[in-house]
C-alpha cells in the first residue's frame, strides 16, 4: 500500500478550555487536490496551519511521507508551500516578490525560473509592476507564484478566492487545476463555498466545530 503524503492521528487543538479541532485519523495522498470544507469557525484554517507545520497541535501526531514531523521539522517545511487568505506582499516589484521565495532558500541564481513561474500564473507582463498597484486577484497569483517557485510537494491555500472578483475566481480555479496537472503537486485548500469544492476536487473533507462529519472524506463524481 502506498504511503500517504500526509497522515494525522488523534489530533486535537485547544484554545482555552474548548477544542478547536478533534480529528482521529485523516490522510492526504500524493498528487491529489483536497478541499477542507466548512462554515466560518469550523477549524479549516487551524487544520491547514497545523498540516503546514506553522502551528503545533495540542496533542496528536503528524506524518509526512511516513516520518513523524512537528513544527521544528524545518527540512519538511521547505517541501511545503503556503498561501494565506490575505497574503502579504513586499512593497516591491512582482518579480522581486517571487524571487524572494528563492532567496529565502539560498537559491539566488534562478531568475529565469521566476520568469517561467510568472508565465505559468499569467503574469508575464507584470514583472515590474509594484505590489501596491495590483488587484486582489493579481496579488493572489503573485503569492501563489512565490510559493510555487521552490517546487513544493504540497501547496496549502487558505480561502484562495476570498474577496476577489468573479473573473479572477475563475482564473485562480483554473490555475489550481493547472498546477496539480502540470507539477503533480498535492493541493489542500479551504473554502466555505461548496460549489467551488465540487469544481476543483472529488475529495472533500467536511468540518463542523473542529470535527469531521460522518463520511467526511467524500468522493464526488466529476459529472456533478
Amino acid at each position: 500500500m502506498t504511503e500517504p503524503l500526509i497522515r494525522i492521528e488523534d489530533l486535537t487543538k485547544y484554545y482555552g478550555d474548548g477544542p478547536v479541532l478533534d480529528i482521529t485519523h485523516l490522510e492526504f495522498e500524493k498528487a491529489k487536490v483536497y478541499c477542507l470544507f466548512g462554515p466560518n469557525g469550523a477549524g479549516k484554517t487551524t487544520l491547514l496551519d497545523i498540516l503546514d507545520l506553522l502551528e503545533s497541535p495540542t496533542s496528536g501526531r503528524i506524518f509526512f511521507c511516513g516520518q513523524e514531523v512537528n513544527i521544528s521539522s524545518l527540512g519538511t517545511r521547505r517541501r511545503m508551500g503556503y498561501v494565506a487568505q490575505d497574503p502579504f506582499l513586499f512593497n516591491k516589484t512582482v518579480f522581486v516578490n517571487v524571487f524572494l521565495g528563492l532567496k529565502m532558500r539560498s537559491r539566488r541564481n534562478e531568475k529565469e525560473k521566476v520568469r517561467q513561474i510568472l508565465e505559468e500564473v499569467g503574469l508575464t507582463d507584470f514583472e515590474d509592476r509594484r505590489a501596491k498597484d495590483l488587484s486582489g486577484g493579481e496579488a493572489q497569483r503573485v503569492a501563489i507564484a512565490r510559493a510555487l517557485v521552490h517546487e513544493p510537494e504540497v501547496l496549502f491555500l487558505d480561502e484562495p478566492t476570498a474577496n476577489i472578483d468573479r473573473e479572477n475566481i475563475r482564473t485562480i480555479e483554473e490555475l489550481i487545476k493547472k498546477i496539480n496537472k502540470n507539477h503533480r503537486t498535492t493541493i489542500i485548500f479551504t473554502t466555505h463555498n461548496l460549489s467551488q469544492a465540487y469544481r476543483l476536487t472529488e475529495e472533500i473533507v467536511s468540518l463542523i466545530n473542529g470535527q469531521m462529519t460522518k463520511n467526511s472524506v467524500t468522493l464526488y463524481s466529476s459529472e456533478v
